[in-house]
């Protein structure tokens, strides 16, 4: 296999001992490129520095998690539009909307995820988006700027059927994680993942969380690491009733084309 994983957070603390070991394992299974998620003002710069230093094989998004959206000063959006100016850089967020944790204020969330559409209206860069317990508002942030954004992932999908069709109606495309393997929380994105078209789907490990669950054996930490995204790829391939390579050159393809990254 040749996979793309498309959401790692591989600026993690929990990676400082062993990151370029989890880049080998990565190689070893199957996994030859990563996007490293820039969701913070403190982490978007390091996920640039992890990019440059591996040219071809690592790229970052730089952006403001809804979490952290108290953060987006006038200062982080200088930040901000200054690292979009690098080629490495190849999305515009982690960013969006989430009520379910709250961490900030729901105006602050709303204010950053204007200004970051702003950044990607203004570059024409993709889009990496999260929303949790958001949906509507979610969607009436995104109407304001309709017509003056480049493609958008939804990235890391835990929706409704309803959420997930009012994503594809706007050709926007779909991130899916080890959430899928999750027989507590997951389950109905066993029969969801079949309805995505293959040039609107994407695969991610969300590292360092959400391992997944059917993974044998189980690791004793807990950690998960862009080397199980071949396993997430086996899981959705079953699913929708392909093929493993199948699964696997397609969402591939569609990450090549998303991130512009021929």
């Amino acid at each position: 296999m040749d996979l793309i994983d498309i959401g790692a957070n591989l600026t993690h603390d929990s990676f400082d001992h062993d990151r370029d070991a989890v880049l080998q394992r990565a190689r070893e299974a199957g996994v030859a490129r990563m996007v490293v998620t820039g969701a913070s003002r403190e982490h978007s710069p390091k996920a640039l520095a992890l990019a440059r230093a591996h040219p071809g094989v690592l790229y970052a998004t730089a952006g403001v998690h809804p979490h952290h959206a108290v953060e987006y000063t006038e200062e982080c959006d200088a930040e901000m539009r200054a690292l979009h100016a690098h080629p490495e850089v190849v999305a515009v967020g982690e960013t969006g909307l989430d009520y379910f944790r709250d961490f900030s204020p729901r105006p602050a969330q709303r204010r950053a995820f204007e200004r970051q559409l702003e950044i990607g209206a203004a570059t024409g860069k993709p889009l990496f988006l999260h929303q949790r317990d958001a949906h509507d508002d979610f969607m009436a942030v995104m109407r304001q700027f309709e017509g003056r954004l480049g493609p958008a992932v939804v990235h890391c999908f835990t929706g409704t059927r309803e959420e997930l069709f009012d994503y594809l109606d706007q050709d926007w495309h779909i991130g899916i994680t080890g959430w899928l393997c999750d027989e507590r929380r997951g389950q109905h994105l066993r029969e969801l993942v079949r309805s995505i078209p293959a040039n609107r789907l994407m695969v991610e490990t969300d590292a360092p969380y959400l391992l997944p669950r059917t993974v044998r054996p189980q690791p004793s930490h807990r950690r998960n690491e862009p080397m199980y995204l071949a396993h997430i790829v086996e899981e959705l391939a079953r699913d929708r009733g392909e093929d493993v390579a199948t699964t696997a050159a397609t969402t591939t393809a569609t990450a090549i084309d998303f991130f512009r990254l021929r």
